[in-house]
């Protein structure tokens, strides 16, 4: 039977750090069927189980407020990921998820005679961003690994960032859902669900992809309580990402004019050498027309030398 969103315009926003949280990390059989399928469809692997590991609980109050709202989690297969929602990522989002990749792979035991390097299992540092293209390109996901790029050859090793841009998505919810992905249908219910104008793209994806359908009922479930809560706490992030944007456009533009005055600078001491030398070479009786092609001086500037 189809699903119909009755209760649509009580939604909150899953792109919301601790409601990404809570629909992911929740110790019921929801949360876990969605975030086995979240997981399955970003991976492009059928994922049997996926387990919450050295997780925080989800915020029941204002004073959570402070914790990651990453989702860290182990794979059937050992394989393990960090899943991150991050709403406005900054210029220094790329090296941030090359940290928390690096934390995430080193934190695996491998001391004791029985283990080595070859134990290492694969983990993923998996971003979605909710708002702002990170990357130029018109790509919704982008995978990321170690490789030569002068040679074209790839480390072969176990670690990879993967990142989906919600924003890139506007061509894709134009597409029947039947002709997308499972990725590109959970990158368009984060990015389209309290939308409005998209209800039916909405209540398309849920009939099409159980998971998701289990995630919006686990939003569903959520008390008057948590909700004022994750208000509360989106409200506070939003003010920090508002204030951390506007201390990274200031840099930007003090960046930029240092190096428009570097380069100004530049330009007037090329002029000054060029001003210096075409003055010997008049004193050495060259014709003004030669000091011109050797220094690339006007005439008339040379004369008044």
């Amino acid at each position: 039977m189809a699903t119909q969103l009755f209760s649509f315009d009580s939604f909150i926003d899953p792109c919301w750090d601790p409601v990404f949280k809570s629909i992911f990390t929740q110790n019921t059989a929801l949360s876990a069927k969605a975030r086995q399928g979240l997981l399955s469809a970003i991976l492009e692997q059928n994922l049997k189980e996926v387990t919450i590991t050295a997780n925080e609980p989800p915020p029941t109050r204002p004073g959570d407020r402070q914790i990651r709202y990453d989702v860290n989690c182990v794979f059937d297969t050992g394989e393990m990921a960090n899943v991150e929602m991050t709403l406005y990522p900054n210029i220094y989002e790329p090296f941030k998820l090359e940290y928390y990749s690096g934390r995430l792979f080193v934190n695996q035991e491998i001391r004791g005679k029985d283990v080595s390097y070859k134990d290492l299992r694969r983990s993923y540092q998996i971003s979605l961003l909710a708002h702002r293209k990170l990357f130029k390109d018109d790509s919704f996901d982008h995978l990321f690994v170690y490789y030569d790029p002068r040679r074209n050859i790839s480390l072969g090793g176990r670690t990879a960032i993967i990142t989906l841009e919600l924003e890139k998505l506007a061509l894709t919810a134009e597409k029947p859902v039947e002709e997308m992905s499972r990725k590109e249908r959970w990158g368009c219910f984060f990015r389209y669900f309290t939308d409005k104008t998209n209800r039916r793209l909405i209540e398309d994806i849920i009939n099409q992809e159980e998971a998701i359908a289990m995630a919006v009922e686990v939003i569903e479930g959520f008390s008057a309580n948590q909700i004022a809560v994750f208000h509360e706490i989106s409200k506070e992030k939003y003010e920090l990402d508002m204030r951390a944007h506007r201390d990274e456009a200031r840099e930007e533009g003090r960046i930029l004019g240092w190096a428009e005055g570097q380069a100004k600078g530049l330009e007037e001491g090329r002029t000054e050498g060029r001003r210096e030398t075409a003055k010997n070479l008049k004193e050495m009786g060259l014709s003004v027309d030669q000091i011109a092609a050797a220094t690339g001086l006007a005439p008339d500037l040379i004369k008044a030398l």
